[in-house]
């Protein structure tokens, strides 16, 4: 199949509400993961990157599908760090839009080969050389993510924590769209809209919600809070 027709996402996407599962935590709240992901979209979650470190591969694969099937023409659905289940999933019909890998999976580069050129690839970053290396055209980033913000227990292998003044030093040095992830919760928007992020990635806000819907909008509704403000500013 023809990947442009089932991608068709990368010439604009939309960070800023951005949802990185935990089964897990979802489980341990109450939820399917499918369910979840649906009504995390219908409370305005604009971008959904699956995330299932320990889960086998024929697994991972069986909730891409039923992900995708649920959301995938609403918003792009990336599939993180497995480029072998993503193109297992596009080569089954699945509207996966892309996948966001780390420092440790396989070079930016090598990844952009294999998916080609419609798909989107986000690259996970925390210093400046990386950020550096990933806005190289060869690198084929279209995104990065730039993290930890706050010290975060869903990710191992997750990096010291930036904190907010960092973050935004970081963000300035980004030439790409940039998504902050580590612990950010509702009350952290606005300063991350502020220091210049294109969106704010949450895991536990909404995967450990009693109701992932209005956890959605609560943060989505944040996060266009602060566009109003600024769009006030400008008017006064």
């Amino acid at each position: 199949m023809d990947a442009a027709a089932v991608t068709g996402f990368r010439e604009s996407f939309d960070l800023s509400t951005y949802l990185v599962t935990d089964s897990g935590q979802a489980k341990a709240a109450g939820h399917d993961l499918v369910d979840l992901v649906y009504e995390a979209v219908a409370g305005g979650v604009t971008i959904v990157q699956l995330r299932e470190k320990d889960m086998p591969a024929r697994e991972f694969l069986d909730l891409v599908l039923r992900v995708s099937t649920a959301v995938a023409r609403k918003v792009p659905v990336l599939v993180n760090d497995r480029v072998d289940v993503y193109l297992a999933a596009r080569e089954m019909g699945a509207k996966v839009a892309g996948v966001h890998v780390g420092q440790g999976d396989l070079p930016s580069g090598s990844v952009r080969a294999l998916v080609g050129p419609h798909a989107i690839v986000g690259l996970s970053a925390a210093t400046e050389d990386q950020l550096y290396e990933a806005s190289v055209g060869s690198a084929g980033v279209d995104y990065v993510g730039i993290g930890a913000l706050h010290p975060t227990t869903t990710k191992k292998d997750a990096p010291e924590s930036l904190g907010h003044e960092r973050m935004a030093e970081l963000m300035a040095l980004s030439t790409l769209p940039a998504v902050a992830i580590g612990g950010v919760g509702v009350d952290d928007l606005a300063l991350l809209r502020a220091g210049g992020a294109d969106g704010a990635a949450v895991v536990s806000a909404i995967c450990g919600a009693a109701d992932p819907r209005e956890a959605a909008r609560a943060l989505a509704a944040a996060w266009a809070g602060v566009v109003a403000t600024d769009d006030e500013g400008e008017d006064a």
